[in-house]
């Protein structure tokens, strides 16, 4: 009988996730990861005390504060705009947390995230597909996964849609059935991260000039570090049409504004790239990719450099895309891979 951990974070995905997990014979126990101040742990062992299982909360707050939220501080002082949800699943939920459940014995780890693994038959190797429900689909978050990785991983909720994930829940009388989902980055729920970055970091970020692309002062902001590619709303700026970050300058402390059109472009740079069909890129491939999480995937090419690089270039411009977020490729519903953007061109 394969042992499961199930990650159970207290919402009604992981739940279900462990139901079923269950349900397939598996042996499984919950654990949920205590990361922040704020995470709760009632729901998640409300559940697992229900289904019968074990249940452990284990402390990794330090990991949490070195890995994630230091990075997403120190990428915003650098002048991107980081994404925490990738970091954590890379170096905790399936880093710390997937040793953890291999040090206790357990054959893999499961979680609610909403994606599907496969076997490729001539390779061998694992492969990482969209989920059914393309709404839920969470393999933007995944494509750091390693062959190693996936091999101790199940997504029991891959063909699954979020109604027949919510209907399962009701039946099985789970309190958080109807909960609503987290849409909010778990250690600044209130969505201020330029105040949660003052109060963690104790720095008072300091007012600049705003900038139109003629290099012009038009205006004061309150720190570039609070500003994103892309943002118009809350720049105080009366320039008789909208406005957008176009781009920001950390070393001066200024933000420069243009119009819609001056955010298209069409290349990037990223490095820290995993690729799932095969170890590393030595050719152009052709890819669909994406920038951010809810952006349509586009066309594009993929070219190898050194050191790690690689560059993305879209057949058609791209509007805001920004350093810091994570780059993704696919193959239809297959993920190719994924890397960190850190250039523009």
């Amino acid at each position: 009988m394969e042992k499961v951990l199930i990650a159970m974070s207290g919402g009604v995905d992981s739940s279900v996730a462990a139901y079923l997990m269950q349900q397939a014979g598996c042996k499984c126990a919950g654990a949920t990861m205590q990361l922040w101040e704020t995470t709760q742990t009632e729901d998640a062992k409300n559940v697992a005390q229900r289904l019968g299982m074990d249940f452990f909360v284990f402390d990794y707050t330090s990991d949490f504060s070195r890995e994630v939220v230091d990075k997403f501080i120190a990428c915003y002082e650098a002048g991107g705009t980081p994404n925490p949800c990738v970091d954590c699943n890379r170096c905790l939920k399936f880093g710390a947390l997937l040793d953890k459940a291999l040090s206790l014995g357990y054959d893999k780890i499961a979680t609610g995230h909403y994606a599907d693994i496969q076997k490729d038959p001539e390779t061998g190797r694992l492969l990482l597909y969209r989920a059914t429900d393309d709404n839920k689909d969470q393999t933007y978050f995944l494509a750091s996964l390693t062959q190693t990785q996936l091999a101790h991983i199940a997504f029991p909720l891959g063909a699954l849609s979020k109604e027949a994930v919510r209907q399962i829940a009701q039946q099985q009388g789970f309190l958080n059935a109807n909960k609503k989902d987290s849409q909010d980055i778990c250690f600044i729920p209130d969505g201020d991260y330029l105040a949660f970055m003052k109060q963690y970091t104790g720095k008072n970020y300091p007012a600049g000039d705003f900038l139109d692309l003629k290099g012009n002062v038009i205006g004061t902001h309150s720190g570039a570090v609070g500003y994103t590619i892309g943002q118009r709303k809350g720049l105080g700026l009366a320039m008789g049409e909208p406005v957008y970050v176009c781009a920001k300058d950390m070393e001066n402390n200024t933000v420069t504004v243009g119009c819609n059109d001056d955010l298209f472009r069409t290349t990037l740079r990223a490095n820290n790239w995993n690729f799932i069909p095969f170890p590393t890129l030595t050719e152009p491939i052709r890819v669909t990719a994406k920038i951010r999480y809810r952006h349509i995937e586009q066309p594009a090419t993929v070219y190898p450099e050194e050191n790690g690089f690689a560059r993305v270039v879209f057949d058609t411009p791209q509007r805001a895309i920004t350093t810091g977020q994570a780059v993704v490729l696919y193959e239809g519903n297959m993920v190719v891979g994924g890397g960190t953007i850190t250039e523009v061109l």
